[in-house]
């Protein structure tokens, strides 16, 4: 397998890492504990939009770049170096976009795609429940008949975006082991939403969602009647994947500064970096980031062919985001006691590292997956 990055790839990587330094660096400074605000949010997705990031997978007849997941999974990475919060704002809008662009009817696209292209409309997918966490099969969210709509009742948990998004996709129950995705407008349908206080990835909103009687009509419904739980599965391997760019980004921006710290830092009349045990440090650091990233590239690129890699995706996702753990553990150690101040950015790594091994398939569940396909026995039920 090749992943050598080619030359249109490197150029589109160049731009885009000096615009990342010259327009998000200086504006993410203010929200590495609190969450950004819609305001902000919309400002951030607005300038990224034309580098193919927040829309990038939409084809050319959506109004996208028709980006490839490799590509796009590149240009996530060195997003999440600077900030992991704005990478996950936009993989998780460009994920409801591309479902947009896939499930909805004609008049919901004509309405939706082009404020999404513009940078002008957030999206986010609700699907986690209270007490259900993985087992999606249980969700208590209902979808009811009424008249030439569905009235939608339930509460999400767990919801990335829902604080700034213009609209949700939702998945409900509407029959018995039935499950379809809706629509749901801020504006037009409304609905309830609390931030989640939480460890790290504090500039991300994360939120619960309450649909307290939601009318909406029926062309809202994307795609067809309990077709929702096989569109929520489909786009599980692709989540994985780029949660697992995000650990890449967070991981290299702490090695990157412990090496740097490494070569300055003087003890016992050298540089720290000439003791033998901090280059051990750093070896295995520089170990883990390399396998995380060639299993992570590795999964995009099947990605890009067209290819099922839920198997793949779940390797990528269940190494990379530990080994994310494990290398900013050792950032903080190479740091010493600088490591855990919060004038550097070594504990926020560390606690931004330590949520990724959460969403999408917690590591034990990805493990479960993997037996699967290596056993075909399934050790769900």
């Amino acid at each position: 397998m090749d992943f050598e990055i080619s030359e249109d790839q490197r150029q589109a990587l160049d731009g885009w890492t000096r615009f990342i330094g010259q327009e998000i660096a200086p504006i993410v400074r203010s929200f590495h504990d609190k969450a950004m605000t819609r305001e902000m949010a919309h400002a951030l997705i607005r300038k990224m939009v034309p580098f193919g990031v927040g829309a990038g997978w939409l084809p050319e007849d959506g109004g996208g770049m028709g980006l490839d997941f490799l590509t796009s999974g590149l240009l996530f990475e060195a997003l999440a170096y600077v900030s992991p919060d704005v990478a996950g704002l936009a993989w998780v809008a460009e994920g409801a976009a591309l479902k947009v662009y896939s499930n909805g009817s004609p008049s919901i696209k004509e309405a939706y795609l082009p404020g999404i292209m513009g940078g002008e409309l957030i999206g986010c997918s609700a699907i986690s429940e209270p007490g259900i966490g993985s087992s999606v099969r249980e969700m208590r969210t209902t979808a009811v008949r009424s008249g030439g709509g569905y009235r939608l009742n339930g509460e999400k948990l767990w919801i990335s975006n829902a604080a700034v998004a213009d609209f949700v996709l939702v998945m409900a129950k509407t029959a018995d082991q039935e499950f379809s995705m809706f629509l749901v407008d801020r504006e037009k349908h409304g609905f309830e939403v609390h931030e989640i206080d939480k460890l790290g990835l504090n500039g991300w909103p994360l939120a619960q969602i309450r649909f307290d009687d939601v009318l909406v009509s029926e062309e809202y419904m994307l795609g067809a009647p309990g077709a929702g739980l096989r569109e929520t599965m489909k786009g599980f391997a692709r989540s994985r994947c780029f949660v697992s760019t995000l650990a890449l980004g967070i991981a290299k921006a702490a090695l990157d500064a412990s090496v740097d710290y490494a070569k300055q830092r003087m003890q016992f009349g050298k540089p720290i970096a000439a003791h033998q045990m901090v280059q051990g440090l750093l070896a295995q650091m520089a170990t883990d980031f390399s396998a995380s990233q060639l299993l992570v590239y590795r999964a995009l690129s099947l990605m890009s062919q067209g290819r099922r890699c839920d198997l793949e995706a779940s390797i990528a996702k269940s190494f990379a985001t530990e080994a994310a753990q494990r290398i900013t553990s050792s950032a903080i150690q190479v740091h010493g006691a600088a490591g855990i101040a919060r004038d550097l950015p070594l504990e926020r790594h560390f606690r931004n590292a330590r949520m990724l091994t959460i969403p999408d398939g917690t590591t034990q569940i990805n493990q479960l997956i993997i037996g699967r396909y290596l056993t075909g026995i399934d050790a769900f039920h």
